[in-house]
């Protein structure tokens, strides 16, 4: 259903995302992450590391690395799919939050909420 390739929008080192394999429908679940959660004093080791970029935070007191596809997902803040976290499984689950089709880039919104349009650290001005 979703595979990692090359994408326009990552300018970064490695430049990758994930995309549909077939045309999947909105409210469709397209991956489960699993997770390794660390407390959120921890973080302050992983800010040290190119992995202060994917990590999420995962409920109060904690922040997350996502396994499997899940950090490769790239932002928009017109995304096409939406993440809930699922403590009980430990994993991040994403679904189509529009119809997506075959060979399309899938973009979450990195605030959490797709609807949510504040600056990203990423973009933010010093």
């Amino acid at each position: 259903m979703i595979e990692i390739k090359t994408s326009k929008l990552s300018d970064g080192e490695f430049n990758r995302g994930v995309f549909a394999t077939q045309n999947i429908k909105k409210g469709e679940m397209i991956h489960q992450a699993p997770v390794i959660a660390y407390p959120n004093e921890q973080h302050e080791h992983i800010e040290k590391t190119l992995l202060e970029d994917y990590a999420f935070e995962y409920g109060i007191h904690h922040s997350a690395i996502l396994l499997g596809y899940g950090m490769l997902f790239n932002h928009s803040y017109t995304p096409n799919a939406t993440y809930d976290i699922n403590f009980d499984n430990h994993t991040f689950d994403f679904f189509a939050y529009t119809d997506i089709t075959a060979g399309e880039e899938i973009l979450i919104n990195y605030n959490g909420e797709v609807d949510n349009e504040d600056p990203l650290w990423f973009n933010k001005e010093d």
